[in-house]
């Protein structure tokens, strides 16, 4: 006898559903500032999520994963749900225990371990399956510095949903801004000293590099001697 459970859909986790039009509802509602590369990566991000919704993928079963960061998550949320991000805070506490917290990358700075981590909710390696758009969180503790990097052939958004962060020292970003990204762009993110930041994102780009990202921090130039 085949006790194996049965396989479930998207549509059979009404949660997930629910995460995924709060996603939408997001790139929806926050403007664009006037910038045309980034209304064009709102549209793309909404119709990439909107097909997510009527394919009805299989959905992955996934054993949650903590990481040393993941001890300042329910300050996070907490922080978030009172504000102008508190539906997609709901949505994201009510699965949280589901959540793979991951580095991605194979040798992670001193320091940094305890720091932050992400989780990816749709995308190749997600609980929803995807090789045409990733969506995920990324939380960051009290005075993480996170180092400068980029990110190769993947247009990437920050949409803040709690705490305050900087992107290259450049303006503060508090819950609703967002943050985008072109393909190879340098960027290096810090936080708050005492309140976590918690951020949610979206990649877009070819699905082989969606599918095989190899993230790297740049090195600072060494001093020369003499």
């Amino acid at each position: 006898m085949d006790d194996a459970p049965p396989q479930l859909n998207l549509a059979d986790c009404p949660a997930w559903g629910y995460l995924l039009r709060d996603f939408l509802d997001m790139y929806r509602a926050i403007p664009a500032g006037g910038s045309t590369a980034i209304r064009a990566h709102q549209r793309l991000v909404r119709e990439k999520i909107t097909t997510v919704l009527r394919r009805n993928p299989p959905m992955r079963t996934t054993d949650g994963a903590h990481k040393p960061v993941t001890a300042h998550l329910q300050r996070a949320l907490d922080q978030g749900r009172s504000g102008m991000m508190s539906r997609v805070i709901r949505s994201i506490d009510g699965l949280s225990v589901q959540f793979s917290w991951q580095y991605g990358y194979e040798k992670v700075p001193r320091g940094l371990d305890r720091k932050f981590a992400y989780a990816e909710l749709v995308g190749p390696t997600g609980p929803v399956a995807s090789d045409e758009i990733i969506l995920g969180l990324v939380l960051f503790a009290p005075g993480c510095i996170y180092p400068n990097h980029a990110h190769d052939g993947i247009t990437e958004s920050y949409i803040c949903l709690s705490g305050a962060m900087s992107q290259n020292d450049q303006g503060v970003y508090v819950p609703g801004s967002m943050i985008f990204n072109p393909p190879g762009q340098m960027h290096r993110i810090t936080v708050a000293d005492l309140e976590p930041s918690l951020l949610a994102y979206a990649w877009l780009g070819p699905s082989e590099k969606l599918g095989a990202q190899k993230m790297m921090f740049t090195r600072k130039p060494r001093k020369s001697v003499g």
